[in-house]
């Protein structure tokens, strides 16, 4: 997804008043549901190469050899090009550089000034799935409902997106279940959509999900949730729901899928 409103002008000249803001301006790097750099809560855009290397760094959690950081954004050029890509990247993103990026003659690393939602919904994930930890007040589904970078396809990305996937759906699937025991039906079957939405063929969504119907009384819906599961799982796979999942209504043994 492209970046928004006013552009990250170019570099200025040493002494420049200009290249030394008289404050810290407060950076949030957004990367779930697409690209978006917010300096003091304004969109700003980036050149491309720009945005690959922050979303690569925000991914890291220490410093990353220039080499590495290279080879991994440009696979396919020559060793000297893909340094030169670097170095052009470094240079777009402006006077805000040095605010986003500690940079050494060897590694680079994203500032730790800088905000990352994917950061702060991975540690809420990981929150909700700790028993010990209680409920966060808020929107916590609303903070597990994108995936990263959905629009980006360089390995890199997959790889991370397919790992922070896993991590928030059994997340959201844990925030249902403990709802559930808590009582709290309409937050439950919020975290419960979510997990199904955002996997439909999850059979542990679906669970979650009856479960909360079940607890809250509403037989009725649990029975719609696993008919349609059930049609859903028989039309794209072939498959039967689980022993486990059959266990939960049983009376829909006995319903009859057209």
């Amino acid at each position: 997804m492209a970046s928004r409103v006013s552009v990250v002008r170019g570099p200025v000249a040493r002494g420049d008043p200009r290249a030394r803001p008289e404050r810290a301006p407060a950076f949030r790097l957004e990367l779930l549901g697409g690209f978006e750099l917010r300096v003091d809560g304004r969109s700003t855009g980036l050149p491309f190469g720009s945005q690959r290397l922050l979303a690569f760094l925000a991914l890291r959690e220490r410093p990353v050899l220039r080499a590495h950081v290279a080879g991994m954004l440009w696979p396919e050029s020559p060793e000297v090009r893909a340094a030169a890509n670097l170095r052009s990247a470094l240079w777009r993103l402006g006077p805000a550089g040095p605010w986003l990026v500690l940079s050494s003659a060897q590694h680079l690393q994203l500032a730790p000034g800088v905000a990352v939602d994917l950061r702060l919904s991975a540690a809420l994930a990981r929150r909700l799935l700790d028993p010990a930890q209680p409920l966060p007040e808020g929107a916590a589904v609303d903070d597990l409902a994108r995936d990263l970078l959905p629009d980006w396809f360089d390995e890199w990305v997959v790889v991370e997106r397919e790992s922070f996937r896993q991590l928030r759906l059994h997340a959201l699937e844990s925030l249902c279940a403990r709802l559930t025991d808590l009582g709290r039906w309409p937050e439950a079957g919020q975290a419960g959509l979510a997990a199904v939405a955002a996997e439909p063929l999850r059979e542990s969504a679906h669970r979650a999900l009856i479960r909360a119907h079940l607890a809250e009384g509403n037989v009725v819906e649990a029975m719609h949730r696993y008919d349609a599961f059930r049609r859903l799982l028989r039309d794209e796979l072939g498959l039967e729901p689980s022993p486990a999942m059959r266990a939960l209504v049983p009376a829909a043994r006995s319903v009859t899928v057209g």
